[in-house]
């Protein structure tokens, strides 16, 4: 009986042809923030994990040449043109392992910050519940994504909002799983760490920015890095990740991938996520494919 309890746990008979796919592990990518014209249907998806696009960025900002805060009416600032709505439904009924979810937040809206502003708790999580369930019913999204990088509120006010936001969401049955997606920033950390604290249940996932690091990262450093935030977070819910771009943290091609297989002896290796599809399009998604090969192979 316990040899089938692990194989249920760590095993999923998923209605894709013959295919069963590891339930344990995720490989996650954001896609859509630099209207680079990418589909979800350039992207390669293996259909033996679990596989989750991240549309870039829902932001709770006006739209037009001058964005200011609208406490918690969101729009979308993704590129709609490219990943719209019938293309969601496409990818889904191509794909039964794919799901899709919104990111909130993000760095920048134009020439500016997004700042995390809210005029009051009530009034940001009513508006917030409102406009997210409307996008994310149009979309036919599963999840959400939480991403403010910037902060006009107290780390017990953000906790609040957003915390009272997913557990809404999550019991309206709008969603069915949510993210965090913090980095090693002081203030960042208090935010999301107050938000843990108070909130840690209705998450499922840590997308922990390991690209925010310094560009010359070691796998010993990377691994480091990863304990600190396995023990600021729940490590059973803290996927690692790479950027495509510029950015900084261990690139796949200097040792990634050799502190995946390290994570993955200690039964460590939860997820990888992806920034972002945007950015891989030109050079043929080689890395995405190395990822989710070695995610398939996590527990076989």
């Amino acid at each position: 009986m316990s040899h089938w309890k692990l194989f249920l746990a760590l095993f999923i008979l998923h209605a894709h042809g013959d295919h069963i796919f590891t339930g344990a592990v995720v490989f996650r990518e954001y896609i859509g923030a630099n209207f680079d014209n990418v589909r979800f249907s350039d992207v390669p998806i293996n259909p033996n994990i679990q596989v989750h696009f991240i549309l870039s960025f829902a932001i709770d900002y006006t739209l037009g040449s001058s964005p200011t805060p609208t406490n918690g009416k969101f729009n979308i600032f993704w590129d709609s043109d490219n990943l719209s709505p019938s293309q969601v439904l496409s990818i889904k009924r191509q794909h039964s392992n794919v799901k899709v979810a919104l990111s909130i937040g993000g760095d920048s809206v134009g020439s500016r910050s997004v700042d995390f502003t809210a005029f009051s708790i009530d009034s940001w999580v009513s508006n917030a519940v409102s406009s997210l369930t409307r996008v994310i019913k149009q979309y036919h999204l599963d999840g959400i994504d939480i991403d403010y990088e910037h902060f006009d509120a107290s780390p017990t006010i953000f906790a609040q909002c957003i915390g009272r936001l997913v557990t809404t969401l999550k019991n309206n049955r709008v969603i069915s799983f949510a993210s965090i997606a913090p980095f090693d920033d002081g203030e960042v950390q208090r935010h999301y760490l107050a938000l843990w604290r108070s909130h840690a249940r209705v998450f499922d996932h840590v997308n922990f920015q390991f690209y925010a690091y310094d560009r010359g990262t070691t796998v010993a450093q990377f691994l480091r890095f990863f304990d600190e935030q396995a023990s600021n977070y729940d490590g059973r819910k803290l996927l690692v990740s790479f950027s495509t771009d510029s950015s900084g943290g261990l690139k796949p091609d200097k040792g990634f991938f050799t502190a995946c297989q390290n994570l993955k002896r200690k039964g460590k290796l939860n997820g990888i996520f992806v920034w972002s599809a945007d950015d891989s399009k030109a050079s043929g998604f080689r890395f995405e494919r190395q990822s989710q090969a070695l995610l398939a192979n996590s527990y076989k």
